[in-house]
């Protein structure tokens, strides 16, 4: 396991929550290559415990940020079901190449993924595979700033997801001419910038209730991971 791969923030005999840094994968099926849920699972056999571990959301590889996973069958059945529904909250930060023209909105499009590119793209909505994407943002102009390095001439906003598409958010806003910083995906100055960077986007706030207890649980960063 790499030193400080991941930071726990809430463990108990139901669900695990850390936060995932950009670059590793929460699954991966190359050997040698270190991923969330293996790292993970190492962590509860050392603790003794039994290592089950369900995945319950992703965030993509590039993307920083908190993630729940489930440490029983029972756990994982309650949370897979809020993510159906309206329970589990899912809150991001994204910083912007543009400055959007309204400060706040709500995007609704619709969206087809290419898997021969990994990559998605707007649609209309009678095309094969299209399927609806929601969020809504607001720009943050009133607080500390999330990513320690943004300038004036970027936006800096919070998104709501209200549905988990592929690429959703790096999409409708690049699509709305607010494009993500280090997205090499959609993003043709990140692109043309031909060297890596860090994608200025991470999954900051996240909240359900506890599988076992009801209670609303929330969990938010101040800063990138």
């Amino acid at each position: 396991m790499q030193k400080n791969s991941f930071n726990i923030l809430y463990e108990d005999r139901e669900i695990l929550v850390c936060s995932k840094p950009h670059g590793i994968p929460v699954q991966s099926r190359r050997i040698g290559t270190p991923d969330m849920e293996s790292m993970l699972k190492n962590h509860l056999a050392r603790q003794g415990q039994e290592p089950y571990l369900a995945v319950i959301h992703r965030l993509d590889q590039p993307v920083s940020g908190l993630l729940v996973f489930a440490k029983t069958k029972k756990s994982a059945a309650s949370l897979n079901a809020q993510l159906t529904g309206s329970s589990f909250g899912k809150y991001y930060r994204a910083l912007t190449e543009e400055i959007p023209s309204a400060p706040s909105g709500t995007l609704r499009d619709y969206i087809v993924r290419d898997g021969r590119t990994n990559t998605s793209r707007i649609c209309s909505p009678d095309t094969p595979g299209a399927k609806k994407a929601e969020l809504t943002y607001r720009t943050i102009t009133e607080e500390a700033p999330f990513f320690s390095d943004r300038s004036d001439s970027q936006a800096e906003l919070e998104i709501h997801l209200l549905t988990g598409r592929h690429h959703q958010i790096r999409v409708q806003m690049a699509h709305m001419g607010c494009p993500l910083l280090g997205d090499t995906k959609y993003n043709p100055a990140a692109r043309e910038a031909g060297t890596w960077q860090v994608l200025k986007l991470c999954a900051y706030c996240l909240e359900f209730l506890h599988p076992s207890t009801g209670k609303r649980m929330q969990f938010c960063l101040e800063q990138d991971v």
